[in-house]
């Protein structure tokens, strides 16, 4: 059985015992989260989708951490203008492991 959440804007296709990283959530380390946005669920009959999303449905999952991706560096330059700026940023992300879900 699979499912289709939603989270961070982004959509991810889990099934029981994935590890995904998804924008940061307001959840610390080693504890319990439920995705409640679920778009659709299959299974071996079909596959149930919702509008939008499905009423009732769950994904668990643990959090495992909490960190930043590696940095990207981030140039604007303007010619002629004697302009330029450079920039760096780190991604912030949790790592979440799927443990149920919940039809």
């Amino acid at each position: 059985m699979y499912a289709i959440i939603e989270t961070g804007g982004k959509q991810y296709k889990v099934e029981a015992g994935d590890v995904i990283y998804v924008e940061k959530l307001g959840a610390e380390a080693e504890s319990e989260y439920t995705f409640d946005k679920v778009i659709a669920i299959g299974n071996d009959d079909g596959i149930t989708v919702g509008s939008p999303y499905i009423t009732g449905a769950t994904v668990a999952a643990k959090v495992v951490k909490n960190g930043k991706a590696k940095k990207i560096t981030v140039m604007t330059y303007k010619p002629k203008k004697n302009e330029k700026r450079k920039l760096g940023h780190r991604q912030p992300y949790t790592k979440v492991e799927i443990s149920a879900v919940n039809a």
